[in-house]
């Protein structure tokens, strides 16, 4: 059969480039990103399986697979329709590229119509993809962010350094209407200057911790020592791909 129409689709995902091929390894993280109970043997002459959320059936056979680089399959429905298992073959290819993974989706189709069919279907997938593997990388987000705001609490500089350096990378960057700096010694001496000016001061992460894709949104408010509260907001945190916060942005 001939596959004389093409899709392709690029997009970046913030991780390594190992972590990313796992997804296509094992049936636990292949599930993860097109529904419980998709398959994957990773293997030439492999079977594909995949059920989506919807209860569609699709899959097709491997038939490549080059560890961490690329994966070619072929595609299509347990229905027939719009195409019979194996009638269309998928490659993704991975390029490390900076400090993440550079995705390069090639879907071949018989024909025109079909392959228009697939356009929203895998921006979709590929999104659902990058979630799935960022959710795995900052699994620790929470953590992070705890970590962070215990540090801004603490009075003694050289335990306020020392836990920021754990979570924080080297030229970690703070912005908000009262902080432009840069660096864990410039940060840990512009909180010791808040515990000065403003004593007893605490601050606190206030409900859950939203993330997505590296970026985590966090409320806060800031309690007096009498433990009422002076002020509120809202912190936007960007991630490393080592798990490490990069920046910081807050919004009182």
């Amino acid at each position: 059969m001939e596959l004389a129409h093409h899709l392709d689709r690029t997009i970046t995902i913030e991780a390594p480039q190992d972590l990313v091929f796992q997804y296509f390894k094992t049936n636990e993280r292949w599930a993860a990103w097109w529904g419980p109970g998709s398959t994957i043997e990773p293997r030439s002459g492999g079977r594909v399986y995949i059920r989506h959320p919807n209860g569609i059936e699709a899959g097709g056979e491997v038939l490549e697979v080059v560890p961490p680089e690329r994966i070619v399959f072929s595609y299509g429905f347990a229905s027939g329709d719009p195409m019979p298992i194996g009638a269309s073959r998928v490659s993704i290819h991975l390029e490390g590229v900076g400090r993440g993974t550079r995705v390069l989706l090639h879907h071949d189709f018989a024909e025109a119509t079909v392959r228009d069919h697939h356009v929203q279907g895998w921006r979709y997938q590929l999104s659902v993809f990058a979630n799935v593997v960022l959710d795995q990388l900052h699994a620790d987000a929470t953590r992070s962010v705890d970590a962070w705001f215990s540090a801004w609490s603490e009075t003694d500089a050289d335990t306020r350094t020392r836990a920021l350096a754990e979570i924080g990378a080297p030229d970690v960057r703070m912005r908000d209407r009262f902080s432009a700096v840069e660096g864990i010694e410039d940060l840990t001496q512009h909180i010791g200057a808040a515990h000065k000016f403003m004593p007893g001061l605490r601050m606190e992460k206030c409900g859950e911790v939203r993330h997505c894709q590296g970026m985590v949104l966090v409320d806060w408010i800031a309690k007096a020592p009498d433990g009422q509260q002076r002020a509120a907001g809202k912190n936007v945190f960007v991630l490393r791909e080592d798990g490490r916060i990069e920046s910081v942005t807050g919004f009182w």
